[in-house]
């Protein structure tokens, strides 16, 4: 059903032109008397089409059509000015001030037909599009939301592929991605970074694919010639992952090649020192050595939660970014949440 909204002043002309409408089919007439009523229910409803009389006390059909225009979304919807045979000036002014038509008085019953199912389907065209348009950005939005899935579930598979080779689990990279997260928040960082980190932080250590078992499942210490070989996970991650079309694996790259440097200029690939390392990879870096030195693998136990704490706290200004550190000990309740949530399987000691 089309709502078509008549406004006049005259008591005739609106039963006649309810009348003219009925006889269309499929509209329903909404009819005032006062402009400035029917303003205010404007400011609530949609009408399909306005019908607007010029002359009429408190505010004029000119008046009208310009605050209705100025009404949020009503910038659309067609206008018909009704006016007097002698009244050019007027229907130009109207024209000009954003009427899309107009109808002389006495109303010709055919003329006035005509003219209203134009504009009512001009009308049916505008919403047509509208709710195509909507209809679109909706099936945009669930293709896009399901390529993100796959995205996801390709990095976090990507990430296991790593770990797979290394004597950590998948909880691992679970725990340190949702470390990475609480950082994040605790520094401020807007929603979309917060969930970029998360994504992208399980990539960290990609790069361990290209790693030989020899020195990667190696359960002793590493020689000086074996260690330099396991500091190229860093790079290899970042040049598995730098040119992709994704903004998740190009910072997925970014932490793979600076999660290891360290804030005194320390680190490696690049010994990079303090901002000069980039930030996502200063928050991983925290987040990262949290789980190692908290979680129980083959070859060491876990440390206490403390301990582990007191060695971030000390490392503040040599090893880690201190304003990462008091983000993640600002938010230590929810690292313990997280730590709960993601338990490791037992793992047997050797």
């Amino acid at each position: 059903m089309n709502t078509v909204l008549i406004v006049d002043d005259s008591d005739i002309n609106l039963t006649l032109i309810k009348a003219l409408v009925n006889k269309l089919g499929e509209c329903t007439p909404q009819l005032f008397d006062n402009p400035l009523r029917a303003l205010e229910w404007c400011r609530d409803h949609v009408p399909d089409l306005v019908i607007v009389d010029y002359m009429m006390p408190d505010m004029d059909g000119l008046k009208f059509i310009s605050a209705f225009r100025a009404l949020h979304g009503r910038t659309e919807i067609p206008v018909l000015m009704v006016t007097a045979n002698d009244q050019k000036d007027v229907r130009y002014e109207a024209l000009l001030g954003g009427a899309n038509d107009y109808l002389t008085k006495p109303i010709d019953r055919v003329e006035f037909s005509a003219r209203v199912r134009n504009m009512l389907s001009l009308r049916q065209g505008q919403k047509f599009l509208a709710d195509r348009a909507v209809h679109l950005a909706e099936l945009v939005d669930e293709r896009t939301k399901e390529i993100r899935e796959r995205e996801k579930e390709l990095i976090f598979r990507m990430s296991r592929a790593a770990e797979f080779r290394d004597p950590e689990t998948g909880a691992h990279i679970q725990r340190m991605a949702h470390y990475s997260q609480v950082i994040a928040r605790g520094l401020g960082l807007d929603a979309k970074a917060q969930t970029l980190i998360l994504e992208a932080a399980p990539m960290h250590d990609v790069g361990k694919i290209g790693i030989p078992d020899y020195i990667l499942l190696k359960p002793g210490k590493l020689t000086p010639e074996e260690f330099e070989v396991m500091k190229g996970h860093a790079r290899l991650g970042y040049e598995l992952l730098k040119d992709s079309g994704s903004e998740t694996l190009r910072a997925g790259a970014e932490v793979a090649i600076s999660h290891h440097e360290k804030y005194d200029g320390t680190g490696y690939p690049k010994a990079l020192k303090g901002h000069a390392i980039p930030l996502f990879g200063r928050i991983v870096a925290v987040a990262d050595v949290f789980d190692a030195l908290t979680s129980e693998r083959p070859y060491k136990k876990a440390w206490p939660l403390e301990d582990a704490r007191r060695f971030l706290e000390d490392g503040r200004g040599k090893h880690f970014d201190p304003l990462c550190v008091e983000a993640f000990l600002a938010g230590w309740d929810d690292a313990l949440a997280i730590r709960q949530r993601f338990m490791d399987e037992e793992i047997p000691m050797i």
